[in-house]
């Protein structure tokens, strides 16, 4: 039985050159996806010593040079330093005449659609906005995370087409992003992705305080379970005591955490509070119950020991007897 010959991906036509302006952890990955695809980097720049490391590791073989220089040797230009930093960064590059006609400049930053690139633009380059909507580690394991990974694309509408096969390329798939709603978009992924590490982070806190010696491993079926109803079902997967209502069980959440890390005080009231507007706009939270819990998360100062144990959430977060 014969086989098939797979060419190689460097013996494609049309291949494009990558360069990458700043070697933080998106920079790095993206380029050594398209390389996969049989695109070539050919050049990157970085400040840090952790951003050449990353960069070594990552694009080995691939020269550290100024980020003039990146664009000077590239068909196709990963701009992936800070959001603050972007819009100094593309008028300084213009102004220098650095950019060169019909080259295509991408950034990545989740906050600014294409307009932020309008120097670059001015200058005759190709601007696409493509932002990665997944956490990087600065890894060679961020390449594979990337395979089925959103993408919130805005481009002008004659490249269209250039944006949504450069996503493809990198494993990921283009979600459509309006220029108007690029900061809606990214402070949508900034509330569940980015505070859901800090929701973890101080769950893993309280549990060591509490005497529990393994808390990643005793968080991570509960979490997996409920971050899984959560995009199955949305606010129906809402359980708990404050989607039940029972202020009592809150109270004493309250007054523990005072005592034991005051620090976590404020968000646990603030998530509390919207929980419960949700569950009280959705129908899971009764009316009569949501009185005393709203006037608990108002004052902010409970009292367990006002309330017996019984009917309280079981020692894993879930629904306690009957409930």
């Amino acid at each position: 039985m014969s086989t098939v010959h797979q060419p190689d991906p460097q013996d494609r036509p049309a291949r494009l050159t990558v360069g990458v302006v700043g070697a933080g952890r998106v920079g790095p990955a993206l380029a050594a996806s398209l390389q996969l695809a049989g695109h070539r980097p050919v050049a990157v720049s970085g400040v840090s010593d952790a951003s050449r490391r990353r960069a070594e590791t990552m694009l080995p073989d691939v020269p550290l040079v100024p980020p003039a220089e990146v664009l000077r040797r590239a068909d196709l230009v990963l701009l992936t330093v800070p959001d603050d930093a972007l819009p100094d960064l593309v008028a300084g590059l213009a102004e220098t005449g650095a950019v060169r006609p019909g080259q295509l400049l991408v950034h990545t930053s989740g906050r600014y659609g294409t307009r932020v690139l309008d120097p670059a633009r001015r200058a005759g380059a190709l601007p696409l906005a493509l932002h990665p909507a997944m956490t990087f580690t600065g890894t060679p394991v961020d390449v594979q995370r990337l395979a089925g990974c959103a993408f919130g694309v805005t481009a002008p509408e004659e490249l269209r087409l250039a944006a949504q096969a450069l996503v493809i390329e990198m494993g990921g798939e283009p979600e459509w992003i309006s220029e108007e709603n690029r900061p809606l978009y990214h402070a949508a992924l900034a509330l569940g992705a980015n505070h859901l590490v800090t929701l973890v982070a101080q769950s893993m806190e309280l549990l060591r305080a509490a005497g529990v010696e393994a808390p990643d491993r005793m968080l991570g079926p509960l979490l997996g379970a409920a971050l899984d109803n959560a995009l199955r079902s949305g606010d129906a997967a809402l359980t708990g005591p404050v989607a039940r209502g029972d202020a009592g069980t809150v109270a004493a959440h309250i007054g523990e955490l005072r005592r034991h890390a005051p620090g976590a005080v404020a968000g646990y009231l603030a998530m509390a509070r919207a929980t419960a507007d949700r569950a009280l706009a959705h129908g899971l939270l009764k009316p009569e119950l949501a009185e005393d819990l709203l006037g608990v998360l108002a004052d902010g100062d409970g009292d367990g020991a006002k309330r017996d144990s019984t009917g309280t959430d079981g020692p894993d977060g879930t629904e306690g007897n009957d409930r």
